[in-house]
């Protein structure tokens, strides 16, 4: 069997599971399950459902999705068609297929920005709301990206290839086929992306070698022209930034206001106002012109830091066109081979990016948040569950593809093991661990973004908390994490049974229900949602399911009943004036509800006593810890106590005993004290080598 046919078959399985547990189409299970390939790999912003379909052969009119507001996404529109195929083998298709593929979403573009076709339409109807926007946004629309997903094969290859002008705006079109999304589900890459810049973007660029031949990496400096820059990134988008450097400026403004006045005022001081950007490519082609040494192209190019500036110039195409040929951008060009590229590329934009003060937002795959998730996952057992005969572990995958390569190093006996000890359906990423923690946050409207936006946000909030004291994020915390992830599950399972239920903006419901229940949990009586409870039964108790589905009914009337003047639901379901109205609602839970609860100061107790446990440890592994650390550290420690009043007088002579080493060699008790006093000050704010 080849790669490209199991990966299919993987896919079909996943996607018939995800239908039959959900009740809903195969369809629907194929989009949501893409759509997150679709904005991890920077092709869009977020994706929403919104399928609508009318008339048939020539005339047939179809869409299943789109990439939110254009005024959110740089000005582009995006609309996603689904070509799906429930078939036990992959099929394949050519080039002249694709009018076929295409022209039932063109023939919907062309009929929705139209308002006798959008007002002779059902306000609750997809294809009225997103023909709505299209409407209402029209004037702010700069580019049309169709885009189509497939579960064939394509014998050919689209990407961002022109499709022509539609009112004066250029539209593209691009395939997401089973091949390309089996290569972006294993290795986080599509294909080569060749910057042919002597061939298709104005000439070959001038540069200097900036590294020695017995260097590790090659480097160069090169000054790229702005509408050459402007013109890349009008082609691929942000499918140039680097993963974490697209996760930042999700989290922040994509463009700057002072880069974008200078490119109006002073574009002949661009050059020398700004940074530049930092990148890194798989290869380059260098020649030699008249001038010396040029690059003629460059093999994937990411843009490591330097994204607003990206950004802004790219925006100039709109606003400042005339002035972008005085514009020259500076680039620190280092080239990776791909081998390295998962180890070496983030450091690279983590340093470059150090000024900016991004470590919150770049919540890197080896950051020792995601680390110790990683830990927590492969060693801590789940409890069966109620008719299960195996205990089992929630894999969690920091860095795609890693269930894949766990499963496949394995022999056929092996696998099947780890099948049962990690089942597929108990397998959840860093975006799954995002939506699960953001929705009990009380984020629903975060969520709704999309996985990555919702990412970004959680990641910048996570990194700070992580740097003051990552005490909280210990294996208590990991439970109840596990806990909300199968409340959540459970609630996606649940809601398509529902009668209410009309179809349509389950995700939306799903986080929204979470939110107002976690929220009316602990806004009296000083209680919260017995998590250890659903953590011990690995399963959402009856009257649990109840009250999510109450919160559910009611967050489900809100979105689908915007208020006048909003009509597209999904965009107004990312509104914090939505989550406001959920909030707000009243709400009457069974009795039973209240078996679900636990107080607040119990569960803290839990903490405390689970912490408690996991540092009384033996009085020799203590005595190693304390010496290991050094007699500086705890000296650092005690002044930090002391500076602080965190310390009583008892505490302060038994680390001042363990700053005395190796003059003065602590006994077991001693350091069994110590260590248990750096736990609660590492709760209390102390981190490692503060004075």
């Amino acid at each position: 069997m080849s790669e490209l046919d199991g990966y299919f078959q993987e896919l079909m399985a996943d996607v018939r599971y995800d239908a039959d547990v959900s009740g809903i189409m195969t369809v629907e299970a194929f989009f949501e399950r893409v759509k997150d390939r679709l904005t991890e790999a920077g092709e869009l912003e977020t994706a929403d459902r919104a399928f609508y379909e009318f008339g048939e052969g020539g005339k047939r009119l179809r869409i299943d999705g789109y990439g939110g507001d254009p005024r959110d996404c740089g000005g582009v529109l995006s609309l996603i068609i689904c070509d799906f195929h429930d078939t036990q083998a992959f099929q394949s298709f050519a080039a002249a297929e694709l009018p076929s593929l295409f022209n039932p979403l063109v023939r919907y573009l062309q009929a929705a920005k139209k308002t006798d076709f959008r007002d002779g339409l059902n306000e609750i109807s997809p294809g009225f709301q997103v023909s709505d926007t299209l409407i209402t946004t029209w004037s702010h629309i700069t580019k049309i990206k169709l885009i189509a997903v497939s579960n064939r094969e394509y014998r050919g290859y689209s990407d961002a290839d022109s499709a022509g002008v539609l009112d004066g705006i250029p539209v593209t079109r691009n395939v997401w086929d089973l091949a390309r999304l089996e290569k972006w589900s294993r290795l986080g890459q599509i294909e080569e992306r060749v910057i042919d810049f002597a061939g298709e973007f104005g000439g070959a660029l001038p540069a200097l070698k900036a590294s020695r031949p017995s260097e590790k990496l090659e480097s160069y400096l090169l000054v790229i022209p702005g509408p050459q820059l402007a013109a890349i990134y009008d082609k691929w988008g942000a499918r140039l930034l680097e993963a974490n450097v697209r996760s930042f400026l999700q989290a922040r403004a994509a463009t700057n206001k002072g880069i974008a006045r200078t490119i109006r005022d002073t574009p002949d001081l661009f050059f020398s106002y700004n940074n530049g950007i930092s990148a890194t490519a798989d290869a380059v082609v260098v020649s030699n012109g008249q001038d010396g040494l040029q690059i003629a192209s460059i093999n994937n190019l990411q843009i490591v830091n330097g994204g607003q500036t990206t950004g802004s110039v790219h925006a100039a195409l709109k606003s400042s066109r005339e002035n972008l040929s005085d514009v020259f951008v500076q680039m620190k060009l280092t080239v990776v081979p791909r081998e390295l590229t998962e180890v070496i590329v983030p450091k690279i934009s983590e340093y470059a990016n150090t000024q900016n003060k991004v470590n919150a937002a770049d919540f890197f795959s080896n950051h020792p948040f995601h680390v110790r998730m990683q830990e927590f996952s492969r060693r801590v057992i789940a409890p069966k569950s109620e008719g299960s005969r195996y205990e089992t572990k929630w894999f969690y995958e920091r860095a795609r593809g890693q269930y894949l390569d766990e499963r496949t190093k394995r022999t056929d006996a092996q696998r099947k093991k780890f099948e049962l000890e990690n089942p597929k359906s108990q397998l959840f990423s860093k975006t799954d661990l995002a939506k699960f923690e953001f929705s009990a946050l009380g984020q629903p409207h975060i969520v709704s973004t999309g996985a990555q936006k919702n990412f970004a946000k959680f990641a910048e909030q996570t990194g700070e908390a992580w740097s003051k004291s990552d005490a909280k994020f210990d294996e208590t915390w990991y439970k109840r994490l596990i806990a909300k992830a199968i409340m959540f599950k459970a609630l996606e399972t649940s809601i398509p049974k529902q009668q209410w239920y009309e179809g349509g903006y389950r995700a939306n419901i799903v986080t929204y229900a979470m939110a107002k229940l976690f929220h009316d949990a602990s806004a009296s009586d000083n209680t919260m949602i017995d998590l250890d409870m659903v953590w011990r039964r690995q399963a959402v108790p009856e009257p649990l399911v109840r009250a999510l589905l109450i919160a559910a009914a009611t967050s489900a009337q809100v979105i689908v009943t915007p208020p006048s003047g909003v009509r597209n639901m999904s965009e107004w379901a990312k509104k914090q004036a939505c989550w406001a109205e959920v909030k707000g609602a009243a709400l009457t839970y069974d009795d039973d509800f209240d078996d679900c609860l636990i107080d607040q100061n119990e569960a803290r107790t839990e903490v405390r006593q689970a912490r408690a446990d996991r540092t009384m440890v033996s009085g020799i592994e203590a005595q190693i810890k304390v010496t290991n650390a050094g007699g500086k550290f705890w000296a650092n420690l005690l002044e930090w106590g002391r500076v602080n009043r965190k310390l009583s007088p008892r505490e302060a002579q038994t680390i001042e005993i363990c700053a005395s080493y190796p003059r003065k060699i602590p006994t077991e008790f001693q350091c069994q004290q110590a260590v248990t006093v750096l736990e609660r000050l590492k709760e209390e704010g102390f981190e490692k080598g503060a004075a």
